[in-house]
């Protein structure tokens, strides 16, 4: 046995101890398997490393936690709310259209904020009446929401899964939005119509006008002006300015950074909506990301000490030995099974080994297929956020039963993963 083999080991048993004997939080649990991987190494608890494992991801913190702030400010302002109402007035009589959009609404927060827990929280807690007036069963909901999340968590503009696994490979996150999108546009259309469209028929659009008395700004008549309804949304139309203005016009607008991008977007939207306490919803946002945070802090830290070790190099040449049948079977199988740590330890952990292993296919496509796989990880117990997010949102007790209801979407992301990374160069001559 390779000592490196024996390092990581004593890594993933105190990781395991830690997060499911001790119940301690993930990022902590991370931390420990850290020290314990430098320990029985002989490297005694390396404060250096350490701490450079911490800010490894500073860059992706920063991002979700300025995107974050965007996206409660545009929820106080009842800009979601309202978006959510005008969808279901002028499509509530096409339920295909109808369930689509509704998909769209609740990947949102984790499109800008490369968080499924973000998105369950807020766009799905908004859309999860409407799904069940419209007759889809309370487990069914469940697993549109959590989908859903994951779908946003893994589509562009804020993709961390794939921002690590390009770190891990020194690929910049350039020229990811396309191949992203036609990996999860099919698989996310299917999925809501696969889980809803059988029950979307028993939509009772007047319950839903009344339901919405309150969720919507009637008082200030924000549905009833088209003037109102405009001027909420500027903020998410400045987001997306400024988002595309660097890249079309960079002789006249300098590429910002997506943290300040999303604080400039934040600001404005304090003067188009609701009224909203800045500095308190800044700290609502940063507390409901910490979770996330701290376990890419840990994620840090977990790599720098594989890496310190020789564990990191030994999965990688593992990889790199594995004949092509087994390589796909191994990401298509640990990939999502080591989500359990988390999707972002899933990508970092193997994401990058199983990339390195594929040198030669278009690293852009490949990296994409194995974020979008490695996203599956946050439905897997007993971490599982997307689950039992969903499962609190919907009313669920036992959130194995929304679980269940995600195989067949899941099965589906893995197979379209696999023929992306298996025809990864014809792919990416077409596309980029």
């Amino acid at each position: 046995m390779q000592i490196e083999l024996i390092f990581f080991i004593a890594m993933i048993v105190t990781f395991l101890i830690g997060a499911f004997l001790l119940k301690l939080p993930i990022s902590l649990s991370m931390m420990l398997a850290s020290i314990a991987g430098a320990l029985v190494s002989g490297h005694g608890i390396p404060i250096k490393h350490l701490v450079e494992g911490t800010f490894g991801y500073i860059d992706t913190i920063l991002v979700i936690a300025t995107a974050m702030m965007f996206m409660k400010v545009i929820e106080e302002s009842g800009a979601l709310d309202t978006l959510n109402f005008l969808i279901v007035r002028k499509f509530h009589n096409n339920p295909v259209l109808l369930l689509i959009l509704i998909m769209i609404i609740i990947m949102f927060p984790g499109m800008i904020t490369g968080s499924s827990t973000a998105a369950v929280l807020s766009s799905g807690a908004i859309v999860a009446p409407v799904l069940m007036t419209m007759g889809i069963p309370v487990a069914e909901t469940g697993a549109i929401i959590a989908m859903g999340a994951i779908y946003g968590m893994i589509a562009p503009p804020v993709n961390v899964p794939a921002m690590i696994i390009g770190g891990g490979i020194d690929l910049p996150y350039v020229g990811f939005t396309i191949p992203l999108l036609l990996l999860i546009v099919p698989v996310a259309v299917f999925t809501v119509l696969f889980l809803g469209l059988k029950y979307a028929k028993n939509f009772d659009y007047e319950q839903f006008i009344l339901s919405s008395t309150n969720s919507v700004d009637s008082s200030s008549e924000l549905v009833k002006s088209n003037v109102k309804e405009i001027k909420l949304f500027i903020p998410i139309l400045v987001l997306i300015f400024l988002m595309l203005a660097s890249k079309i016009a960079p002789q006249i607008i300098p590429n910002l950074g997506m943290p300040l991008i999303f604080l400039i977007s934040a600001i404005v939207g304090l003067f188009t909506g609701k009224k909203v306490n800045f500095i308190q919803t800044s700290k609502s946002a940063v507390k409901s990301t910490l979770p996330v945070l701290g376990i890419l802090m840990g994620v840090g830290m977990f790599i720098q000490i594989m890496t310190l070790t020789g564990v990191r190099g030994f999965i990688v040449d593992v990889a790199l030995s594995l004949p092509s049948v087994f390589l796909y079977l191994g990401i298509a199988i640990f990939i999502p099974l080591f989500g359990a740590v988390s999707a972002f330890g899933s990508s970092s952990v193997l994401g990058v080994p199983f990339c390195l292993a594929l040198l030669g296919k278009n690293e852009i496509i490949v990296a994409a297929a194995l974020s979008f796989i490695a996203g599956t990880g946050d439905l897997v117990p007993p971490t599982a956020l997307a689950g039992i997010f969903a499962a609190q949102v919907v009313g669920e007790e036992n959130y194995f039963n929304i679980l269940k209801k995600c195989i067949i979407p899941v099965i589906a992301i893995v197979v379209w993963g696999l023929v992306f990374i298996i025809f990864a160069n014809p792919i990416g001559d077409l596309i980029l």
